[in-house]
């Protein structure tokens, strides 16, 4: 499985971003997927998932503010940020969810077993 995640760069406070993440593989549509980011100097951390089903999970912090969003058709998970703050500043990686994982678990680290290279966000104020 191999996971490609793009869209990030720079942006204004206020600003608006949409991560996008390739995966390869037939069984997309069976996986639940997550976005992580990690700023320097500190631990990855969880900032949004959705379920196979489609249930959706986020970070208290994003919530209102992002939305992920999947299309299996195209093995593609998205994250739209809007309103974003320099505290999003950071390197945003995609993760595919083990196939036993349930939506409580999705915004667990250990919950992934597969990780793509991530994509830097950085937004001035």
């Amino acid at each position: 499985v191999q996971l490609q995640a793009s869209g990030g760069g720079l942006v204004q406070a206020g600003g608006s971003l949409r991560l996008s993440c390739a995966a390869s593989g037939r069984t997309f549509s069976r996986y639940g997927m997550g976005w992580f980011c990690q700023a320097p100097g500190k631990e990855r951390e969880f900032v949004a998932a959705i379920s196979w089903s489609g249930s959706k999970v986020y970070a208290d912090s994003v919530k209102g503010r992002f939305t992920i969003s999947r299309d299996n058709a195209k093995n593609t998970v998205d994250l739209q940020m809007n309103s974003l703050k320099p505290e999003d500043t950071a390197v945003y990686y995609c993760a595919r969810a083990k196939g036993t994982a349930i939506l409580s678990s999705l915004s667990a680290l250990g919950t992934y077993d597969y990780w793509g290279q991530g994509t830097l966000v950085t937004v001035s104020s």
